[in-house]
């Protein structure tokens, strides 16, 4: 190599030396970067409480039947009188009674001969209280019984079965979010001093949908709201 080719290549030597040295610490750079990055975790965080159902929907279903349509709806508005007396007596207003269109069946429609039924016509009907006064129709439902002894032929159904609802849970779900955030903080406070790290702010979070459901078959009163946040926070 002659004198005049040595210079040029000190200089490509040096920088590519340049080089290697600023690529060598833009990678060190990015990679803790990218560590830096990876150092989260993913926690999910649970709030339960429960609560009293504050609306009752107690269907009193009944069924009556007679040979003439006139005959049949006489014999509704006698029962359904009777079904009234006995609630208001027992403390409910007109306001929380509400009466529903009887489903009417003509039983001799498909039927012949001795196969009819001794009554032409079946009817069944609702009266529906619709009241804030839990207790009172906890108290009543079992007394209901003595309709019987007045002629009432009371129906049991799925379909008409008593509901308690809860309505008030935009009044609890705030604090419920903020003990499901602080279950979340604990879990990631133990994640995070497995790995020698420490908790640091949230970075992502979800809220979960909050249910509500009895708190077992036997009292249908008491309601559990539960929720779960799913939250993301980073190590530090």
């Amino acid at each position: 190599m002659n004198k005049n080719d040595i210079a040029p290549a000190l200089v490509l030597g040096a920088t590519l030396a340049i080089g290697l040295v600023w690529s060598g610490s833009y990678l060190k750079d990015a990679v803790q970067l990218w560590k830096q990055a990876d150092r989260v975790v993913s926690v999910k965080g649970l709030a339960e409480q429960e609560v009293a159902a504050d609306l009752v929907l107690w269907p009193v279903s009944f069924s009556v039947s007679a040979d003439s349509l006139a005959d049949l709806y006489q014999v509704i508005d006698t029962d359904r009188n009777k079904i009234r007396t006995f609630l208001k007596q027992a403390g409910f207003n007109d306001e929380e009674l509400s009466f529903a269109a009887p489903v009417v069946q003509d039983l001799w429609a498909n039927q012949y001969g001795e196969q009819r039924p001794p009554s032409r016509y079946k009817a069944d009907a609702v009266l529906l209280v619709r009241s804030q006064q839990v207790d009172l129709v906890k108290t009543t439902q079992p007394e209901s019984a003595q309709l019987v002894s007045q002629g009432v032929l009371l129906t049991q159904s799925y379909e008409h079965k008593i509901q308690y609802i809860f309505t008030r849970l935009n009044e609890i779900k705030p604090q419920m979010i903020a003990d499901a955030t602080a279950n979340a903080r604990q879990a990631a406070a133990q994640f995070a001093k497995d790995a020698d790290a420490e908790v640091g702010a949230i970075r992502s979070a979800q809220q979960g949908y909050f249910s509500v459901s009895d708190l077992d078959s036997y009292t249908p009163e008491v309601k559990q709201v539960r929720v779960v946040t799913s939250v993301e926070y980073s190590l530090d």
